[in-house]
Formats: C-alpha cells, sequence, structure tokens
C-alpha cells in the first residue's frame, strides 16, 4: 500500500483505485463487514464497495472478494477525501465506544458527510449482519461506557417455540424488544399497542428484516387496543394464549403526566391491573414488567403510578402458579427513546439552538435502549417469581455535560455556535433520580449488569383500598360520573399524597398538589 501526501494515490496489490466514481468504505473487514460487502454486491443498487479499512495487519495490503483492505483506518481516513456522495459504514460491531467514536471522528475529518453503522454485537453475533441493519450514526454510538455484551441465542432460548406479546411495541423499548426477539426463535410475536401509526411502522420494519434474511421465521401479529379495556385484554390474551408478556406500555412524560394525571393513572396502574390479572387467569408462563427509578420515592403522578404498578406486580406474584413467573425490572432513563432529551436537542441544534437544560446540576442514569433492552430479555429467562431486578446504570451524567457533547458531536461548539440555556425544574422534576431505596439493598447476580433488589414491605396504606379509591376518580360508577368525584385531579393526587409520603411531601414544598 503507497500513500502519497499531495496527490493522494492509494494502491493495494498493485491496484489503483478509480476516484471518479461514488464510493462506498466498509470501516472492518471482519464477519460483519464482509456480509455487508457481499450484501451490496448482490443488490447491486447501493454503490460499489471501493476498499475495506481495518487495523488488523494480517488483513492490511490483502484483497478480499477482489476489494482491497486499506489501513490502520484512522490513517487512510485521514487522506481519502471522499466525495460529497460516497458513505462509510462502520461494521465492527465488537468495538467499544471509544472506538467508535474514535473512527467517527477520523471520518469527519475526512470529509464523510454520511456515515452508517451496524448494531452491536449481540445483534449480529449469530453471524446475519446484513445492510437493511445498518443506520445512521448518532450521538448514542460514541457517548457513555460500552455496553455489555450479550448472546441473543443463549440468552433467548427460554422464548424459543414460544408466542411473546410485547405491550407498546411502537414505543423506543417496546421496539427494540421487537427487534431483538425477532432473532430469538419465537413462534410468534404479538405487537399490542394503541397508536395506529406506530404499530405500523414496528410491524414493516420487523417483516422487511425478515425479507432480508434477519432473524428467524416468527410469525408476527399486530395488535392494535387499549389496556384500559378489561374485558378486551382478557379476550386478547385468551386468543393468543401467549408464553410471555413483556409489559412496556406505559404513559411516560412527567409534566405530561401532571398536566394529566388522571390519564396517566387511569392507563398505566388500571392498565397494567388488567394484564396481570388476565396473566393470572390464563397462565402465562412469564410477566416482566419494564419500570423506572421514578418509582423509588416518586415525586410525579408518573412515578407514582409505576412505583403502584411494581407493587400490583409483586401482588400478582403471590397468587401466581408454580409454572408462572412474575418480575419486574427497573432502571434509569435510555438514551434516544422518544420524549427524551436526546431527540430533543438534536432538535434544538438543527434549529440552531439553544439548547435548554433544566438545570446546571440535574444529572440521570443513562443506558442505551438496545443494551437496556437484552439486559430485561435476560432477566425474563433467568428470573425468579416475585423478584426485583435493577440494571446497573453505572455512574449518573450530568445533563449539561450530555448536552455539550451532542453539540460537539454535531461539529459545532458550546457558546460560539450553540448555547446552553437553563430554564428550571418542570413539574415532577428533581435534580437526582435513586435507583433504589436503601432497603432494598441491591445485590448482584452472575449475570453483569443485573442487579436483585430485596422487596421493599408496603408501608402506609392498603394497595386494593387505594386503588378503590382511584378507580372512583378514573371511572364512572355502572355509566354515571359523579363530577364531583371523577376526573378529578386534585382528588386523585390527595389518593396519592396519602399512600406516598414522598409525593406528599414534594408537593408540599412545590405549595401545589
Amino acid at each position: 500500500m503507497n500513500i502519497s501526501e499531495k496527490n493522494v494515490t492509494i494502491t493495494s496489490g498493485g491496484k489503483k483505485l478509480n476516484r471518479s466514481e461514488t464510493k462506498l468504505y466498509i470501516i472492518g473487514a471482519g464477519f460483519a463487514g464482509q456480509m455487508i460487502a457481499d450484501d451490496i454486491k448482490r443488490k447491486k443498487i447501493f454503490g460499489k464497495v471501493t476498499a475495506f479499512l481495518d487495523d488488523d495487519k494480517n488483513l492490511i495490503g490483502t484483497d478480499i472478494d477482489g476489494i482491497p483492505v486499506l489501513g490502520p483506518i484512522d490513517d487512510i481516513a485521514l487522506v481519502l477525501s471522499p466525495a460529497p456522495t460516497d458513505k462509510a459504514i462502520i461494521a465492527i460491531p465488537t468495538a467499544s465506544v471509544e472506538r467508535i467514536r474514535a473512527i467517527y471522528e477520523s471520518l469527519k475529518k475526512s470529509g464523510f458527510e454520511k456515515i452508517k453503522i451496524l448494531p452491536a454485537i449481540s445483534q449480529v453475533v449469530n453471524e446475519t449482519a446484513r445492510l437493511v441493519q445498518a443506520r445512521e450514526i448518532d450521538p448514542l454510538d460514541i457517548l457513555g461506557r460500552t455496553p455489555v455484551t450479550i448472546s441473543l441465542k443463549e440468552s433467548l432460548a427460554y422464548l424459543r417455540g414460544k408466542r411473546v406479546l410485547i405491550t407498546g411495541a411502537g414505543g423506543s423499548i417496546g421496539s427494540e424488544l421487537s427487534r431483538q426477539l425477532l432473532s430469538g426463535g419465537a413462534e410468534r410475536l404479538y405487537l399490542f399497542g394503541h397508536g395506529e401509526n406506530s404499530i405500523y411502522q414496528i410491524d414493516r420494519e420487523l417483516r422487511l428484516l425478515q425479507q432480508e434474511g434477519v432473524g428467524e421465521a416468527a410469525s408476527i401479529v399486530p395488535i392494535i387496543g387499549d389496556m384500559k379495556d378489561r374485558e378486551y385484554i382478557r379476550y386478547i390474551i385468551k386468543q393468543t394464549k401467549c408464553d410471555a408478556i413483556f409489559h412496556c406500555a406505559a404513559y411516560k412524560h412527567v409534566p405530561m403526566m401532571e398536566e394529566n394525571p388522571v390519564a396517566a393513572v387511569e392507563n398505566n396502574v388500571f392498565g397494567t391491573k388488567n394484564l396481570l390479572d388476565a396473566a393470572l387467569e390464563f397462565n402465562v408462563k412469564k410477566f416482566v414488567l419494564i419500570s423506572t427509578d421514578k418509582a423509588v420515592q416518586p415525586v410525579s403522578v408518573y412515578g407514582a403510578s409505576k412505583y403502584l404498578c411494581e407493587k400490583l406486580l409483586l401482588q400478582a406474584s403471590e397468587k401466581a402458579k408454580k409454572s408462572q413467573s412474575f418480575m419486574f425490572a427497573r432502571f434509569g432513563n435510555v438514551l434516544g427513546s422518544r420524549g427524551s432529551i436526546l431527540p430533543l436537542f438534536m432538535e434544538q441544534i438543527k434549529n440552531g439552538g439553544p439548547v435548554t437544560v433544566t438545570d446546571p446540576q440535574m444529572e440521570r442514569y443513562f443506558m442505551t435502549i438496545p443494551e437496556a433492552c437484552s439486559l430485561v430479555l435476560q432477566i425474563g429467562g433467568v428470573g425468579v417469581n416475585g423478584e426485583s431486578y435493577l440494571l446497573d446504570m453505572g455512574e449518573p451524567i450530568k445533563i449539561k455535560d450530555l448536552a455539550e457533547q451532542i453539540i460537539k458531536f454535531s461539529g459545532l461548539e458550546v457558546g460560539k455556535d450553540i448555547e446552553i440555556k437553563y430554564t428550571g425544574a418542570r413539574k415532577g422534576e428533581r435534580l437526582t433520580e435513586p435507583l433504589w431505596l436503601e432497603e432494598e439493598n441491591p445485590e448482584p447476580t452472575s449475570f453483569p449488569k443485573v442487579l436483585r433488589l430485596e422487596n421493599a414491605a408496603l408501608k402506609g396504606f392498603s394497595l386494593d383500598e387505594t386503588l378503590e379509591k382511584l378507580k372512583e376518580v378514573c371511572f364512572a360508577k355502572d355509566g354515571e360520573a359523579d363530577f364531583k368525584v371523577y376526573r378529578n385531579s386534585e382528588k386523585l393526587k390527595s389518593i396519592l399524597s396519602d399512600a406516598i409520603p414522598s409525593l406528599k411531601e414534594f408537593y408540599e414544598k412545590q405549595g401545589q398538589r
């Protein structure tokens, strides 16, 4: 391989690379990169692979199926001078976040405007990498820590040949669970959701992935419905004969739920109860509830609703048959979910700023969506009935620091190109979010990043009595609404505050209810 600094000429095995045609560069000449190259050659519509870039000294200077391997990656990237139409595809699914960040920076310095990346090793470990899996690189790929690697083939063995229902399948967590489940050998995937468009999108995506050879031959069944409809939920669970339920559906936006507290409780609490009751009645073997750090000493209606969901799950576990397992997985924020700060920051940067941060001291625990979903699926296989699990989120990150990193990712400078504006905490928000109560005493399990919690005893209120009081607010009795109680937000917040001291204390400090 020869590189001339002034008038760049790149040769490999005596071949001169033609600069007049649109080029595709695959970063990584391993099995994933080679499969992507084969995919591109077979389809003949995405351009021509000009070269692999790799750091392996044993590969540099060789050809793979007629495609030269150039390297090291960082050195070669800096002298490529790509045309605006040229593309780079990072196909190193085992690479650390730090290495991906370095490669990305080298490609950007080189002038690449179009950079795609394959998903993490957990999704291609069975050597099924396809071009359709590549997506535009985003801040998630270069921020935070390197996700834990989990083999989907091994962790999803318990679902092989089973029927799996995902609620909220069109949402960020539900859709990623669905993608990963596609590789798990399930007989059937039921995509349950309230939003027609979001379910249509994930249904279409999964079918396209299958068409391109990703995953296995699971039947995909989209189901539009409302989990608040108790009889409909009983009908769905009975008819689908599902073996496992991953319950992701919830109203999640904290300030929005403070403005619509009845809707939050009606959907999150009573929707979850409907699912749990039906799962018990029709002998669903696995039930995994997706919970949140906001359920710990909650200070918002959303947090309180998820706190009650956790307690309902544990109550259901006490009624479960020996063949059934009910558990919840709690974790903090996931980077990139709909309504989260990452898409908001990207939109604000695109519009020229400012990027809005509530408080310079506000911090949160973060994890990528694929990693969180892989761990949740693993918990579903190894979890024990009635036990609670917590994902190890690492160290908390200041929102201000995250904003600065995303601005830098966008090729801009804080203060010069984009301003950061502090707006103050919104309703239901606090500066830090604890992941557990002291008495829950998280302990490591034999699985990386999965902790087991001791179930905290219910104190100060009766779950069933509280639900009865909330039901009067959320639902009209015998078809007739008592408008002194029905949909009365203040009444509902009063009931929640009486049951949950942390919520009452927070509202009193804020001078609100």
